[in-house]
């Protein structure tokens, strides 16, 4: 699973799992014993969630196509979140987490030690 560093208007910065494959956003947080705070599961495309299976509630947050927050509710385990008219993506947050509906995320660069690559050489293809 891919992890980003997304950031939100009021200073909250979260490290997100964001799922890949389809087996993994079936998943999601099942068979954890919790979320840590400043950790998040991010499902892109998604309009609704569940929480069967799930030992512990979160806050769901539902976001828009700008990943700005629609709709927020702590959703205890064995429930489903249903789909919400303008919602693009979720973001599911410890309980504790304070995201309130309004909030905008943006996802942070990753810094890398790395130098920079060296610019791509072009390549001259002839005419047939």
């Amino acid at each position: 699973m891919r992890t980003v560093q997304i950031r939100g208007t009021r200073g909250l910065r979260l490290i997100a799992e964001v799922p890949g494959t389809r087996h993994e956003r079936v998943r999601g947080l099942r068979g954890r014993e919790t979320i840590a705070p400043g950790r998040a599961m991010f499902f892109r495309r998604c309009r609704s969630v569940h929480t069967i299976g799930m030992t512990f509630p979160v806050r769901v947050a539902c976001l828009d196509r700008w990943l700005g927050v629609r709709w927020v509710r702590v959703v205890p385990p064995r429930r489903i979140v249903r789909a919400r008219k303008g919602v693009r993506h979720v973001l599911e947050l410890g309980a504790e987490a304070d995201v309130r509906p309004g909030d905008r995320f943006r996802f942070e660069e990753a810094r890398s030690t790395m130098p920079p690559a060296e610019p791509a050489q072009a390549i001259h293809i002839p005419p047939r």
